[in-house]
Formats: structure tokens, sequence, C-alpha cells
């Protein structure tokens, strides 16, 4: 079997010495000037050659808007397929061919609002892919109305009182489903981007990570209170497995357990007990404590968590798949003859169980 997540016969194998300019593809990329997804690109092409994987043995699946142009500029096979489809087909392609790595590339429009049940039904089954969602919280490719994670409000094409949708928070919804991995980064801050992509890549089964992508033309600076230097630290959350959960430029915030309550809070790391203070563990089995570190985040991003909120192990479904397909063909085999050589002598009724 193959270690991690890496397809069959990446384990053992003499690495290959790839670079970034190998998986650059010929195509001229475009995307509006100063989008947030040239840096995506630029660190996932970096990224890519650590895996020590053949070209031809790495597939992106996309959807439908910007982010979905990713398989035009990577030097692999690829697919843009249809709006909201790209988990159903990616999850094909991953059960009949385990010796690929399959990644899905999608935005927040083609995989919350038309994508809605694809993307949940592979990550509650546990598929063994990959998705990136780029959130930017707008629909930019069809120029500027409001998406599902755009906030209550949102004054857009669309809707020009403001929008009346609360948004999806999409890891809850994914850890709702329980999928097994689940992250999310920041477009621009490269470092912790290509960390996460790295622990994506190697768990065994649905990772899923979010990545909030600046649109500059129709929802700049949505992002902004988590970039700038002045107000990143006061704001973002830095989840570091084993490590307690302070955050600030000193470290003068926590994430505490409230005595006699559910869920999480934010205080003051001098007003509470050092047992008080949340020791982040990814691989507790329950999706509960994760679900709760995804509902920190204010309206205004304040206490923002960024980092792998939850890594477990599951049984994977493209190996259940293939297990079940494994013990048919060789009952079929075995003795196949006989056994249809008695059913049809044993009457004129048969018993199906």
């Amino acid at each position: 079997m193959p270690e991690a997540g890496l397809p069959a016969g990446a384990a053992g194998a003499t690495p290959l010495k790839l670079t970034a300019k190998d998986f650059k593809s010929d195509q001229e990329v475009r995307w509006c000037p100063g989008c947030g997804d040239y840096a995506i690109l630029a660190a996932m092409q970096s990224f890519l050659p650590e895996l020590g994987i053949p070209r031809e043995r790495i597939a992106f699946v996309s959807g439908i808007g910007c982010s979905s142009r990713f398989p035009y500029y990577l030097n692999t096979y690829g697919m843009h397929s249809i709006h909201g489809r790209a988990p159903a087909i990616a999850t094909g392609l991953s059960v009949s061919r385990p010796d690929l790595s399959v990644w899905v590339v999608t935005g927040d429009g083609d995989a919350l609002s038309i994508g809605g049940n694809h993307l949940i039904h592979a990550l509650r089954r546990n598929v063994n892919l990959k998705i990136l969602l780029f959130n930017n919280k707008i629909y930019g490719l069809t120029k500027g109305q409001y998406s599902p994670t755009s906030e209550l409000g949102k004054i857009t094409k669309s809707t020009p009182v403001g929008s009346t949708d609360s948004p999806f928070n999409p890891l809850s919804l994914a850890l709702g489903a329980e999928a097994t991995f689940v992250a999310r980064t920041i477009d621009s801050d490269r470092k912790h981007l290509q960390s996460v992509l790295r622990q994506a890549a190697e768990h065994k089964g649905s990772a899923f990570v979010e990545i909030y992508q600046n649109c500059n033309i129709f929802n700049d600076g949505a992002f902004e209170v988590l970039k700038d230097p002045e107000t990143r630290d006061e704001y973002v959350i830095r989840l570091e497995h084993g490590q307690p959960i302070t955050f600030g430029k000193d470290g003068e915030w926590a994430v505490t357990h409230p005595p006699g309550a559910f869920g999480l809070q934010v205080k003051r790391t001098a007003e509470v007990a050092a047992d008080e203070v949340v020791v982040h563990d990814a691989t507790v089995d329950a999706p509960a404590y994760a679900f709760a570190l995804s509902r920190l985040p204010d309206t205004d991003l304040r206490n923002t968590p960024i980092g792998v909120f939850r890594a477990v192990d599951k049984p994977v479904y493209d190996d259940l798949v293939r297990t079940q397909l494994d013990t048919a063909k060789a009952k079929v085999t075995r003795g196949a003859d006989d056994e249809l050589a008695a059913l049809l002598g044993s009457g004129d009724t048969w018993t199906i169980l």
C-alpha cells in the first residue's frame, strides 16, 4: 500500500528531480492583474515537485469559475469540467485510477451553490481527493454577483440593496460532512499555504482546504485585516498541532474552554488559568472540537484560525469500492461454471439472497 495520500507506486520510489518550471504549461495565464490566483498557482507549481510523482500521474479537475482555469496552467493531466460537478468527476477518476494523485480546484460559487451536494458527498465518503476551495466571497468570472459566502447585506450587481442570504462557513460545512482533513490558509502567505498543501497531499482520504483569495476587481480587500501587518497578529489564530492556542503580537489572547459551557471562546491570556488554554489537537476523532474552532471568527474576521483543523484516519471510499470489486471478481472466477450448472438444475424457482 502507498504511504499516506500518495498514489500507488509513489512510496519507496526514487524521487523525481522536477522543478517548478516543469509544472508550468505553455498557456498564457489569464486572470485579472493582481488576482490572488496567481499567488496560489505559483505556490502550487513550486510545491508539486516535492511529491516526486511523474506529471502524467497527477490530475487536476476543476469546475467553472476563475479558479477553475487552473488545469490550463499546470503541465499535468487535467480537466475543466462543468459547473459544480468537479468532485463527482474526480471521484470516478480516483476510484478507477489509484495510481493517480487527484486534485479538485473549485471556488465558493462553484462548490457551494450548484455543486453543494457533490462536495458534501465526496467529503462524507472520504474519497481520496485533495479539494482546494478558493474563497473570495464573490462571483468573479460572471462579474461580481454575491456568492454563498458573501456576508449578509452584501451590495453587489445582483443584490443592489443588500443580500438577504446568510453565508456558508465552508469549514463548518466540511466538518458537518465529517471530512477527515480540513484546513484553511491564505493566498498571500506562501509559506503557510505550501505547508497546508503538503499536509493535504500526505493525507489518505478527502482533504479539504479553504484558501482565502483576494478578488481585487469585484471584492478587493475582503481579507485585508488578515494580511495587513498592522492588524494580522490581532486577527489571525495560527493553529499548530500540540501547541497552546494563543495569538496576538505578544500572545496576549488565548482560545479557552469556557467553564460550564459549550464551544470555545477567546479571552485575554493573563485572565485565564494555564489549564483553560486549549492545546490544539487536529487528531481528535469527533469533529465537534474542530467545528467549534471553525465558529470562532467574528463577522469582521477577528479571531480567524488558519492551519489544519482536523486530520484523522478513516476508511477510504476508493479502497472499500475496489475491495468489493475484487471480492466479486474472485467469487465469479472461482467455481463459476459449477455454480451456474447447479443453479440451472435446481428447479423451476430460485431464491435470491
